[in-house]
């Protein structure tokens, strides 16, 4: 899968429908599912016994009742802590494992953005560890990998020379298209400030690459994307971003 663009920005889940229900959890991507957005973006991590946990920070203090390193943690001391992100309503919420959130998400047509979180702890063997996951599930013509380390998305390129690749970055260094293309990546997934640059896109496609923009909460801000002409929202309020590109489409 190099290419996944369609006319009109896709919709995924900013980890799951979080501007909802607790971030990365099953209850928030369930909800992106009823809401009909054409996919999540999640995080992943590994346990200290070497499982692969859907969590965005290292840390697990502001989304759980517990503290500590995801790190330092095996998983079923993880399973304990309530990750309901301290959010009234939703009761107790367990951590996710990669294999449960792959497994709801099979059949389902829906893409997964897995962003492999080896920027701030490299852990070991966790890029195979998820193509392997993703493989064992049938999903590799359903799954965008990104990170912002950018070693992880060659690592992912030499397992999987047909996986779709996207360069996560926040800091403006330069010529980035091009630096994204001779590295074979197959998307930009910049910070919606990029967008504010009037040639960000053009550079984008004449470099043959997709745009796939975090994290467009705003329908201001939707409508521009949808303008402009990127790949994907990646959003929190995938309802509100799926109304605004219908009306584009129609418009």
């Amino acid at each position: 899968m190099h290419k996944i663009g369609r006319g009109y920005p896709i919709v995924l889940g900013h980890r799951g429908a979080s501007g909802y229900a607790p971030e990365n959890t099953m209850k928030s991507f369930k909800l992106a599912l009823d809401m009909d957005a054409d996919g999540v973006e999640l995080d992943v991590q590994m346990t200290y016994d070497g499982k692969l946990v859907v969590i965005h920070d290292e840390l697990i203090d502001r989304t759980s009742n517990g503290k500590g390193w995801v790190k330092d943690h095996t998983l079923e001391e993880l399973k304990e802590f309530n990750f309901n992100n301290h959010m009234e309503g939703y009761g107790f919420c367990e951590i996710p494992t990669l294999d449960e959130v792959l497994e709801l998400f099979r059949g389902t047509g829906k893409l997964i953005n897995i962003e492999i979180k080896s920027n701030i702890i490299n852990y070991p063997g966790i890029t195979k560890a998820v193509i392997d996951m993703v493989r064992e599930h049938d999903m590799q013509d359903h799954v965008i990998y990104s990170s912002f380390n950018h070693q992880t998305c060659l690592e992912v390129e030499e397992y999987d020379p047909d996986a779709y690749v996207g360069f996560l970055y926040e800091d403006g260094f330069l010529n980035v298209p091009e630096y994204v293309r001779q590295n074979h990546g197959d998307a930009l997934h910049p910070a919606l400030y990029f967008l504010l640059d009037p040639l960000y896109m053009p550079r984008a496609r004449k470099n043959g690459l997709e745009v796939n923009v975090w994290t467009i909460n705003e329908e201001y801000q939707m409508e521009l994307g949808c303008k402009l002409g990127i790949t994907t929202i990646i959003t929190n309020y995938p309802d509100r971003a799926l109304r605004i590109v219908e009306k584009y489409k129609k418009n």
